[in-house]
């Protein structure tokens, strides 16, 4: 008689690569070690009866700002990670600007601190300097999942410019090793911002004309043109509109290899937002759908693919932290690690797009394109990572719901279909019922690629 397995999910509706089926789930040694249909039973040491349910893969998200160390006022990564657990998401790959990982000391400090901090898995991410090249290989074989280098100059990180960026893509074909880019002119943001302050301007509508779509679809233009020529891997970060995925997709029949992020703000929030909730609607790229047919044609890009994957990009700050100051002072970014699985699950169950797709986007498709090679899937051989979602439930989301340090979130008020009631990583129970896990803190360091 063979061993019984170590945890067994029983009646739910699975969510695989190849489509949906009722089966049971089996899980040893923190590894999908079968699926199996209900009539084939088999013997486990624990079992979750997941009747009425629907099993999905743990989320991946490869854009979140954690803060620690750095600025943990904002975020930390044990609060952070609780956001995630409850919400369904079991893999993070985490950067923050606050305390940014630019050569190999810095990254083993932040390895060193991080220890028992975590209630998921994470990888980490580097930030790209460009006078510290030398540094790349060291950081790659380090084991961080990806570099993270910036066109215009934000958050403190310096600009890099097309030149710059060519002498990068070199180092990433040397090495193998992807980037993510944050697409923004700095010349164009730059210049922008200098005529608004010199207008006195410090009203809502600043940020879509000083963030602007052109300068966005400029910056693009030359990361697609650097990878075509040098064959590098570049990820085009928080990609805001359909005019920049449209571009990516032209491009990509040219031969460019780069694919595009969204988040779901992207799909959800306008443009005019800014003109009202101010600093709480001060990211950037900034939101940029300005009419329902925008919105319809960004939901049509996602559900064709277009969206290679979504991140949260959680990059939060308090409400207190909003308000202090004018919109020049405050910080950008949103909470967001709360509120991603959730908002694209309710767009699924009310018809804009599939849980299949969702599970594509925000599991499988991150986890393949960083190399974090046993997530993103329900398939024998993958880490047992699940979100098991009531779809008869609902909940409306309030300020009181966000876990995060933000304690705050741009969909606040909106009610949502779907709600995930149990995550589970690597076999083991960790969120249950909406409530933040407890110690001990499960989540593991995944080197990357390089390692």
């Amino acid at each position: 008689m063979s061993e019984p397995f170590d945890l067994a999910v029983r009646g739910g509706e699975v969510i695989t690569p190849k489509g949906r089926a009722r089966l049971d789930l089996y899980t040893r040694e923190g590894k999908v070690a079968a699926l199996l249909p209900a009539d084939e039973r088999a013997e486990a040491t624990e079992a979750i009866d997941a009747s009425g349910l629907i099993v999905m893969p743990g989320g991946v998200d490869t854009h979140v700002h954690f803060m620690d160390p750095g600025d943990p006022e904002r975020e930390d990564f044990p609060t952070g990670s609780a956001a995630a657990a409850v919400r369904g998401v079991t893999t993070v790959v985490e950067h923050t600007h606050g305390g940014p990982v630019t050569g190999v000391a810095e990254l083993e400090a932040k390895l060193a601190h991080l220890e028992g901090r975590s209630h998921v898995d994470f990888g980490l991410a580097a930030h790209v300097w460009p006078d510290r090249m030398d540094g790349l290989a060291g950081l790659w074989r380090g084991g961080i999942t990806y570099f993270k280098a910036f066109t215009c100059e934000t958050h403190g990180v310096p600009a890099i410019d097309a030149d710059t960026l060519f002498e990068l893509a070199g180092h990433l074909v040397t090495l193998n090793a992807p980037c993510l880019l944050h697409c923004e002119d700095d010349d164009m943001t730059s210049r922008a911002e200098e005529r608004l302050r010199a207008a006195h301007r410090s009203d809502g509508a600043i940020v879509p004309e000083w963030r602007s779509r052109d300068a966005e679809l400029v910056s693009v233009s030359t990361v697609n043109l650097v990878a075509r020529r040098s064959g590098a891997r570049l990820i085009v970060a928080h990609a805001s509109s359909a005019e920049v995925l449209e571009l990516i997709g032209r491009e990509r029949n040219l031969g460019s290899p780069v694919v595009a992020e969204s988040c779901p703000q992207y799909l959800y929030l306008r443009e005019d937002e800014v003109l009202d909730k101010g600093a709480f609607r001060k990211f950037t790229p900034p939101a940029r759908l300005r009419s329902d047919a925008e919105e319809t044609r960004m939901w049509e890009l996602f559900n064709d693919c277009s969206i290679h994957h979504l991140s949260s990009d959680h990059a939060p700050a308090t409400a207190a932290q909003k308000r202090d100051g004018d919109l020049w002072d405050v910080h950008f970014g949103l909470p967001g690690i709360d509120t991603t699985y959730a908002v694209m699950i309710h767009a699924a169950l009310s018809g804009r797009t599939s849980l299949e797709r969702v599970a594509e986007a925000y599991c499988d498709a991150p986890a393949r394109v960083y190399g974090l090679a046993a997530k993103g899937r329900i398939e024998p051989g993958f880490d047992a990572d699940l979100a098991l979602l009531d779809p008869e439930g609902s909940w409306q989301v309030e300020d009181s719901d966000v876990v995060s340090k933000a304690g705050w979130s741009p969909y606040t008020g909106r009610r949502l279909r779907g709600r995930i009631v149990k995550t589970v990583l690597r076999g083991e129970l960790i969120a249950e019922g909406g409530r933040s896990p407890s110690a001990p803190f499960r989540g593991r360091f995944l080197p990357g690629a390089g390692a």
